[in-house]
């Protein structure tokens, strides 16, 4: 069978410096990096998986549809930390199929859905 990982997620944001520090409320350390020409962006890593938060261009496509996913020790602490951080509740802390799992809208309209690990 393959063996197919994520390794990158990339989402573009109109404000990428208080994108960084909504995301950091997480746990995320990020760095600013450049790739060649390419613009200055934020860049954390994740186990096997580089998350990035470019700045989005006038004439770029919002990335907003795309919904991100973290698995996270404690779901109601990290909710209450992203909502503190700006973020939206989109569905509260609740048991799901999946484990206690709430979502939550960040500044730029990402949806990121919290999962606790069990």
């Amino acid at each position: 069978m393959n063996q197919v990982r994520c390794n990158l997620i990339v989402i573009r944001s109109h404000q990428a410096e208080q994108a960084s520090s909504f995301y950091s409320a997480l746990g995320l350390e990020f760095l600013k990096h450049r790739h060649g020409n390419g613009p200055e962006h934020y860049a954390a890593e994740l186990a096997n998986c580089t998350f990035e938060i470019y700045p989005l261009a006038a004439d770029a496509p919002p990335t907003t549809e795309t919904r991100i996913g973290f698995v996270v020790s404690d779901v109601e602490t990290a909710f209450s930390d992203l909502l503190r951080a700006g973020g939206k509740s989109i569905r509260p802390p609740k048991p799901s199929a999946w484990g206690l799992r709430a979502v939550v809208s960040d500044l730029d309209g990402h949806r990121i859905e919290l999962t606790q690990a069990q």
